[in-house]
């Protein structure tokens, strides 16, 4: 089983991490392409190009002029201990076991607009650049064509043909996997808050399950769809009646 999420775009650089294991990211040429497009961006293009306000663009416009290869433990960190949103506050890697990390690192992987797909000891460098970014580079009018099909046989290189594919991942991020080219089955979680008379996704609420759903997954050894169903963390409980063969709805 291998489980995708998304990144974050908070993130922590300060506290260590609380292991010195890492690794390398397996697209960082294809990242250094990236990071050289994004300093030629003036602090006003990226606020225009990001939609966000004067002081972030300050901010990544120093990022992407400090980004530099090669990573190591002194001027990077890994990913699972760098971004800290609701997802990876529901996985909550620092309270994991230690020995869980090493599943966590061949289970996990995220999606990244500038890393492409990080395992979760991959080192990486602080950046900002969101999937959806309408960020030109070369031929490619976005990163969506920027990274074209390599994310999908990536993890089609890793997938046993009897694995399955956990889909945690927000729609912005899995578009970057083209669906027709990966080649096992996938199942996407569904978490919804049963408000006003009715069952619906709260998105804030939908981040933290995924993190935990994952951390569920991590430390219970799931393997299987049936498996999956037994996820009862945080009031949630498994809805049959709601569910398809690749939606799992959890409701609570």
């Amino acid at each position: 089983m291998k489980i995708i999420i998304s990144p974050a775009k908070s993130l922590d650089f300060e506290t260590k991490a609380t292991t010195s294991l890492h690794t390398e990211p397996r697209f960082a040429d294809r990242s250094e392409v990236l990071n050289t497009k994004l300093k030629t961006l003036s602090k006003k293009k990226l606020s225009e190009l990001m939609k966000i306000s004067d002081d972030l663009a300050t901010l990544n416009y120093e990022r992407n002029q400090a980004w530099s290869l090669p990573f190591t433990l002194d001027n990077a960190k890994q990913a699972i201990y760098a971004f800290t949103g609701e997802v990876f506050r529901g996985i909550d890697v620092v309270n994991l076991p230690e020995s869980k990390v090493s599943v966590l690192q061949d289970k996990l992987r995220i999606l990244s607009g500038l890393y492409g797909l990080l395992r979760p000891l991959d080192l990486i460098q602080p950046y900002r650049l969101e999937m959806g970014t309408k960020l030109k580079v070369g031929s490619a009018d976005n990163l969506y064509k920027f990274w074209d099909d390599q994310l999908a046989k990536s993890l089609n290189e890793e997938l046993k043909d009897e694995e399955v594919l956990i889909n945690l991942a927000s729609s912005e991020y899995f578009k970057a996997l083209p669906k027709k080219v990966l080649k096992v089955p996938l199942i996407t979680p569904v978490f919804k808050d049963f408000k006003n008379g009715q069952y619906k996704i709260i998105m804030t609420y939908a981040k933290k399950a995924r993190g935990l759903m994952v951390r569920y997954i991590i430390e219970n050894d799931i393997e299987t769809i049936e498996q999956l169903k037994g996820f009862n963390v945080d009031g949630y409980g498994f809805s049959e009646e709601m569910s398809t063969n690749s939606d799992l709805v959890f409701t609570r």
